[in-house]
């Protein structure tokens, strides 16, 4: 599946649901696909989300159109799908023992692990 006419929406209050987002982004054009990243554990939104336009076009207008605009009470940030806007957003990965790993891949380089006590404190160790 092609990213083109994918854009990432950041920012997002967490009452924003699919059908906001798609009514807020249905007036740039059809949409092909409305995504609201939630949380695997509790199903709450984690805050950003996906829209996918079946027309580039209607995409980049989108774009331009809601980039910086009010949904739901807060400010949304508009980007292309896959395109950084400049902020790290490591991957993380659960390692044995219990640690969890931050970085590009759990084999590559030195990593910072964390691990965390059931009082929610964490220690980290970097490892080369």
């Amino acid at each position: 599946m092609s990213d083109e006419g994918k854009l990432f929406v950041g920012g997002l209050s967490f009452d924003t649901n699919e059908d906001t987002l798609a009514e807020a982004f249905g007036k740039f054009g059809a949409i092909e696909k409305v995504d609201v990243i939630r949380d695997r554990e509790s199903g709450n939104s984690r805050g950003f989300g996906f829209v996918k336009f079946e027309n580039v076009e209607d995409a980049k207008d989108a774009q331009e159109g809601m980039h910086g605009k009010t949904l739901d009470g807060r400010a949304i940030r508009v980007d292309e799908a896959g395109k950084g806007g400049g902020l790290y957003a490591p991957r993380l990965y659960y390692t044995s023992g219990g640690f969890l790993s931050v970085g590009a891949r759990p084999s590559s380089g030195p990593q910072r692990y964390y691990r965390c006590g059931g009082t929610g404190q964490c220690r980290c160790f970097f490892l080369n």
